[in-house]
């Protein structure tokens, strides 16, 4: 496809980034702790970080690694939340010349044991809350190297044994474990400190971090991202930003609220890399579905910058606290992950001045791919345009591209896409065009202007008497009906039709019934589409990132 959003792109934003700006991601990140040194990089517990203590706790942690035996291009498993342990570990990980494996702190031991041995890591950082989950499989994975974080370790002598008092004693969030062997966080720094970081040469076609995807589609792959993979996104991104950042008072930080968890590659990127690219400082929210704690945080705060998922725009917006926050400062929400729904945009536009800029991405891509443009106002309903240095083609099922305004697969190439799946070349040659695009396995379509939007996913497609009925379109239908929070649509087997349309109701209004819902689709969507059953539950399953799990709904 001819790059017609090219001629649509904001002011400013160039049309290429050059992707090999930085030999490696240690490289970006001496130059960012060289050059913002008594910066605050991340804030936490109302204990700020700055760049300088970031690069001596990291550089520390490397000389480490690196003692105890662990080799450059090792894998190293991460297992914590948005803890300042978290971009401590990682940046040491980087300088060493290792791996980073991000692993989801809510995992079973079964999805662990997957992840450990599928990626050989022979180390792991985790925070003990989790620990007993790792001992239940500590025998059988390769990791055998075990650091322990505790949440209050790098917030000084004093409130850090409040923090953890609290966290074991009075809620009683750490399960009693046992791990012979295992080395505290802070003992690990200790020794560190005691020994020299040996800088490793990195090339930017070195493996910098393994993110597991595809856990909710089928068994989870390693998306081999590159340092030069993650290096061109976080330029992408920052290009694509500048047009609502350069709002931002010179000279002062730009703020990013962190709600997203780090080990998701959103927030991976979106957060923590493209907060140390600019100089900016992360407002690290431990436990983003706190909505109560996260507005309390956010009050005492002044931010920029607040990427999130359309779950978490929506409840805080309907928190009884959100007016509490001062939004004033506020100059770009990023939404991704799942679909941004007009209801949500409408209300959050509504109350805090700053429109909700969808976005659109994939573990496989770094993640960003697409973003509408960050000076607009109105929601669009699409993922935007392509990010510089991105192209997209839509092809149909046997991998001809198909002319502008026809609906089919969203196939990506640019410096972001990753090289492969981990150890599965089967995988890799599934999903990887000869001409080197990644198939997305998502149904889209592009306008006149090159702005993409999302039709669906092929396999949670619906089809009904022979129509093809999209959850998304339902989902947005629905959820601008008031009275609805939230909702989920999939299909439900039916001899008569195949397949028939369902839908899960979260209410906000309890006296919403059954046949108002009915009503509301009637008038809004055409036979087919409308829901022949409707289910009410308190809440909709969803991943640790906030998307919907439509397949736990199918059981």
């Amino acid at each position: 496809m001819k790059k017609i959003w090219l001629e649509h792109y904001p002011a400013g934003v160039p049309a290429e980034i050059d992707a090999d700006h930085y030999p490696s991601l240690s490289a970006m990140l001496e130059e960012s702790f060289r050059t913002y040194r008594d910066r605050s990089a991340y804030l936490f517990m109302g204990r700020a970080f700055s760049f300088g203590q970031v690069d001596e706790l990291s550089r520390a942690f490397a000389a480490y690694l690196q003692a105890s035996g662990l080799q450059a291009g090792d894998r190293v498993a991460v297992m914590m939340p948005n803890v300042p342990q978290y971009p401590v570990a990682v940046a040491g990980i980087l300088r060493a010349g290792m791996v980073v494996v991000n692993v989801n702190p809510l995992y079973t031991p079964r999805e662990l044991e997957h992840q450990l041995k599928d990626s050989g890591a022979k180390a792991i950082v985790i925070l003990e809350n989790f620990a007993a989950t790792l001992q239940q499989v500590a025998h059988s994975v390769p990791a055998k190297t075990v650091i322990v974080a505790a949440m209050g370790d790098l917030l000084g002598t004093v409130k850090g044994a409040i923090v953890n008092h609290v966290v074991r004693r009075v809620r009683k969030l750490v399960p009693p474990w046992k791990l012979p062997g295992a080395l505290r966080f802070n003992a690990a720094l200790a020794k560190g400190r005691g020994k020299a970081h040996k800088p490793v040469a990195v090339s930017a076609r070195d493996i910098a971090v393994l993110q597991y995807t595809g856990g909710t589609t089928g068994v989870s792959k390693g998306a081999v991202l590159l340092h030069r993979n993650l290096m061109a996104n976080v330029l992408q991104s920052e290009a694509w930003y500048q047009p609502a950042l350069g709002k931002v008072p010179a000279g002062e930080p730009i703020v990013t609220v962190c709600a997203l968890p780090l080990y998701h590659i959103f927030g991976f990127t979106a957060c923590m890399l493209l907060g140390l690219r600019m100089g900016g400082c992360n407002i690290l929210l431990p436990n983003a579905r706190d909505f109560a704690a996260v507005l309390q945080e956010l009050a005492r705060q002044r931010f920029h910058s607040f990427p999130a998922v359309n779950t978490l725009f929506n409840a805080l917006a309907h928190h009884p606290d959100f007016d509490k926050v001062d939004w004033s400062h506020l100059k770009i929400s990023v939404g991704g992950g799942m679909a941004v729904q007009q209801a949500t945009a409408r209300l959050w536009l509504e109350k805090t001045g700053c429109p909700i800029c969808e976005g659109y991405g994939l573990s496989e891509t770094s993640p960003s791919v697409t973003c509408n443009r960050v000076d607009s106002t109105a929601y669009s309903g699409n993922i935007g345009m392509p990010l510089p240095s991105t192209e997209i083609a839509v092809l149909d099922d046997d991998g001809v591209e198909l002319p502008l305004g026809e609906a089919g697969e969203l196939a990506v190439r640019g410096p972001q896409v990753m090289a492969g799946y981990w150890q599965r070349p089967d995988e890799t040659a599934k999903v990887m065009t000869a001409e080197g695009f990644f198939r997305t396995g998502d149904i889209g379509v592009a306008d006149e202007q090159g702005s993409f939007r999302i039709v669906d996913r092929k396999k949670d497609m619906i089809l009904v008497s022979g129509f093809n009925v999209y959850p998304n379109e339902v989902e947005d239908v629905l959820t601008q009906m008031p009275g609805v929070l939230e909702c989920a649509a999939i299909g439900v087997p039916d001899e008569r039709a195949g397949e028939l349309v369902k839908v899960v109701v979260v209410r906000k209004d309890a006296s919403i019934t059954e046949a108002d819902i009915r009503a509301y689709c009637e008038a809004n969507l055409t036979g087919y589409k409308r829901p022949k059953v409707i289910e009410f539950r308190d809440e909709l399953p969803k991943t640790p990132v906030g998307k919907v799990l439509r397949r736990a709904l199918r059981g």
